[in-house]
């Protein structure tokens, strides 16, 4: 397989380490606005002749598909930003290759009624071409990540062989992970984390469809395995909610994030001094976007590995029937920082969201996985993907409640 890799931050590197050990990765293209930073992953690498570097700006379309042409690539793995999910998503579709990513198309919050209504939904953008996909013959395998991604694999493994009767599932995501020498440094996108935290978070109820409701709603306390503990929980917009409904029958569907006291007041703040505004604004003689300027000022999380310490888990709560008795289930991976480090030499929780990519790489390499379309994670058989997560190094458990 020969893979065209648009974007070479935390995630891209992460996706490069894990898929380097696997005969059948013919190519990986590295390719990043930031050329600096490829060549640093290039060289951790040290094989440049398997994973040449190439410089691309991810919202140039036209760019995308002469890489595309120039390494005659079979797949476009997308780890940019979500915001630059529609140019590399048409690029993918004009070539003529499978196109995967990690994160929808972005979306737009009602007008007038933002916290009850859906405007513009995650994936509304992709999910409206999918028949001219099909009708190409191509696949864009959307979401395969580990949230979203693993957690709607474990979605539908639920569905198919654990439960006769779902009542809700709902994606539970908590840490106990520090980073040290920082007042505040997000082990993540912080672009992608305000994009997440600060929009209307979406519920699906089978009486109901999609609706919205007020950021960090409905806390609860969520016990999460191996040595975390209980972490509150709130509601936070995410893939998940957008996909699973389509593929898995069950009555009601949300996602809920440990974020803590300090991360959500920083994000209040950001948002009341409109730091969170993606839109650029003049700044003197300079247009910048107020976001990027944030990003700008906080660490990469790229780097930050080696100051992290602690586990990330993120899984899918179930709660329904089988064989006419209550269930409640928790299928999830946990990731320790220093046993990711000491591996692949990337931190948990970028590695945690790679893995499940190479594994999709694989699953269509060899057949395992075949459609075409515009689909999720949940629309094929979950026991390929969940079989290899051992081999990949990462594990899954399952809890009774």
């Amino acid at each position: 397989m020969k893979v065209l890799l648009v974007g070479v931050g935390g995630v891209g590197e992460a996706i490069a380490a894990i898929a380097k050990p696997r005969p059948w990765v013919e190519l990986v293209v590295l390719a990043d606005y930031n050329l600096a930073r490829c060549q640093e992953v290039q060289a951790k690498l040290g094989q440049p002749e398997r994973f040449p570097i190439e410089w691309v700006d991810a919202g140039d379309q036209q760019k995308i598909e002469e890489l595309a042409r120039k390494y005659h690539v079979d797949l476009i793995m997308n780890a940019c930003d979500p915001s630059f999910n529609v140019p590399i998503f048409e690029a993918a579709y004009s070539y003529g290759c499978t196109y995967m990513d990690m994160a929808m198309t972005l979306s737009e919050p009602h007008p007038e009624q933002p916290y009850q209504v859906c405007g513009v939904k995650l994936g509304d953008y992709q999910f409206e071409r999918a028949v001219q996909w099909e009708k190409k013959g191509l696949l864009a395998l959307l979401g395969l990540g580990v949230e979203p991604g693993m957690a709607d694999v474990f979605a539908r493994y639920a569905q198919d062989y654990l439960f006769d009767e779902i009542e809700e599932i709902g994606i539970r995501d908590g840490a106990n992970i520090e980073v040290r020498g920082y007042e505040f440094a997000p082990n993540f996108s912080i672009w992608t984390t305000i994009e997440e935290c600060l929009n209307p978070p979406v519920i699906w109820e089978a009486a109901k469809g999609w609706f919205t409701t007020e950021p960090f709603s409905e806390p609860e306390i969520f016990e999460f395995p191996e040595g975390i503990g209980k972490v509150e929980v709130v509601n936070v917009e995410h893939e998940e909610v957008l996909l699973v409904p389509r593929w898995v029958k069950c009555k009601r569907v949300t996602f809920k994030y440990g974020l803590g006291d300090q991360f959500i007041g920083v994000l209040k703040t950001l948002h009341m001094l409109g730091l969170d505004n993606k839109e650029p604004i003049k700044v003197k003689d300079v247009m910048v976007a107020p976001r990027d300027v944030v990003a700008a000022c906080l660490p990469d999380p790229a780097h930050l590995g080696d100051r992290m310490f602690g586990k990330t888990c993120a899984g899918t709560w179930i709660k329904g029937k089988k064989d006419g008795k209550p269930r409640q289930v928790y299928i999830y991976q946990v990731a320790d920082n220093e046993e990711c480090m000491q591996t692949w030499g990337c931190q948990s929780v970028v590695a945690q969201t790679a893995f499940n990519a190479v594994i999709g790489w694989d699953l269509l390499q060899h057949g395992l996985w075949k459609a075409v379309g515009v689909l999720g994670p949940e629309a094929f058989d979950p026991v390929p993907f969940m079989e290899r997560m051992a081999d990949y190094g990462f594990p899954y458990g399952i809890k009774e409640m």
